[in-house]
């Protein structure tokens, strides 16, 4: 499997595999999107393995369980639409549900230090995303 491919299923499991079609793949336009961006690392495996001073750019990386996907059904969803994100994302007509500006998501469970400094674009199932502010 491609590298690309792999961390960006894994992303999308981890952090999506119980929301709607929708929520992953906003998860997925997010963790691409910081690709793309110049403040973020050049691969979708840095953007996931991404470290800052307080905690992970994605809390399972860093949560201390194991990172085997364990739902056979969900990981092979996530494989499938990690695929079809990598190979529509530079198209102009590709699937997107929060576009290219989003950079951010939380859960709606949580509260981030970092809510100040973002625009929230929508809310997807347990998650809201977010870009930067302008």
């Amino acid at each position: 499997m491609i590298e690309a491919v792999l961390w960006l299923a894994l992303n999308i499991y981890f952090e999506s595999r119980n929301e709607p079609l929708q929520g992953q793949i906003a998860v997925a336009e997010v963790t691409l999107n910081r690709v793309a961006s110049p403040h973020y690392p050049d691969t979708v495996k840095e953007v996931v393995t991404q470290k800052g001073d307080r905690v992970c750019s994605f809390s399972w990386y860093c949560d201390g369980k194991s990172d085997r996907p364990k739902e056979k059904k969900a990981w092979e969803n996530s494989v499938f639409l990690a695929k079809i994100m990598l190979d529509e994302y530079t198209e102009k007509d590709r699937v997107t549900c929060v576009g290219k500006t989003a950079l951010f998501f939380h859960a709606t469970s949580v509260s981030p230090y970092w809510l100040s400094d973002v625009s929230k674009i929508k809310q997807i199932g347990g998650h809201i995303f977010y870009e930067k502010n302008k």
